[in-house]
């Protein structure tokens, strides 16, 4: 990616700057939703974050002052749909496994809930929807897991958003301090690998947390998209998230 497509980055973020936009980010206290809260914040294209989750978080640093806090209960969404009116951008990061949350519980929070925030979010004026999924999602797939992102997926296209950005990373890595060995693993593995090219298998999470922030400044011809790991590295590289 050339000088170019950086100069027009810096461009497009002043002119989303200029419209004074906010967004609400869904999973904030997850791997992705971490980095991509510092990634919005350091770059400063929205006029207001809020965050929409079951508890309040803290930080620390001055730079998160300004951030607004919804705490929701997920089994009773729509008693809290004022908190997903008036944002013009949503960022979805929720999610949990099988293994924490068993069969059940893995779908009432990556299915229902997902869905229903994005229901409540379109309800209340949010024209631009961003939402991570993940590699091989298929609503036909005989995989639970890539079966239910799959039906989210097209759940939520068909709600009509004006512009739909689907991302679907594949083994994210981390450095988490309490990763389980059998992952610890397998971020090295996939390491080792993408430190060699860009692997279709994996991805830094900055990468994609960088890639949702630049993808947001864009204007698509579609208005569904869905980013693979390449589209990804490719949007997360530009100097302009430097």
């Amino acid at each position: 990616i050339g000088d170019n497509m950086d100069e027009n980055m810096e461009t497009l973020k002043e002119n989303f700057r200029s419209q004074n936009k906010s967004c609400f980010i869904l999973g904030a206290s997850g791997e992705t939703g971490k980095v991509l809260l510092q990634e919005l914040l350091e770059r400063n294209i929205f006029s207001k974050i809020t965050l929409i989750g079951r508890r309040q978080l803290t930080f620390e640093g001055k730079e998160y002052e300004n951030l607004v806090q919804e705490v929701v209960d997920f089994e009773k969404l729509d008693d809290f749909a004022a908190a997903f009116k008036d944002h013009d951008v949503g960022y979805c990061c929720l999610g949990t496994t099988r293994a924490k949350s068993g069969v059940d519980g893995f779908i009432r929070v990556d299915h229902d809930y997902v869905l229903k925030s994005a229901e409540l979010a379109k309800a209340g004026g949010c024209t631009q929807f961003h939402l991570e999924s993940s590699r091989g999602a298929d609503k036909k797939s005989s995989f639970l897991y890539l079966k239910v992102k799959g039906q989210v997926e097209a759940a939520i296209e068909a709600l009509g958003f004006d512009r739909l950005a689907i991302y679907r990373p594949g083994v994210l890595l981390v450095d988490r301090k309490e990763s389980r060995p059998g992952e610890w693993l397998a971020r090295k593995f996939f390491g080792a690998i993408s430190a060699v090219g860009s692997s279709s298998l994996s991805i830094p999470i900055q990468a994609v947390a960088k890639a949702m922030v630049s993808n947001t400044l864009l204007q698509p011809e579609q208005k569904t998209e869905i980013l693979e790991n390449k589209d990804m590295a490719k949007l997360g590289n530009t100097k302009a998230n430097q």
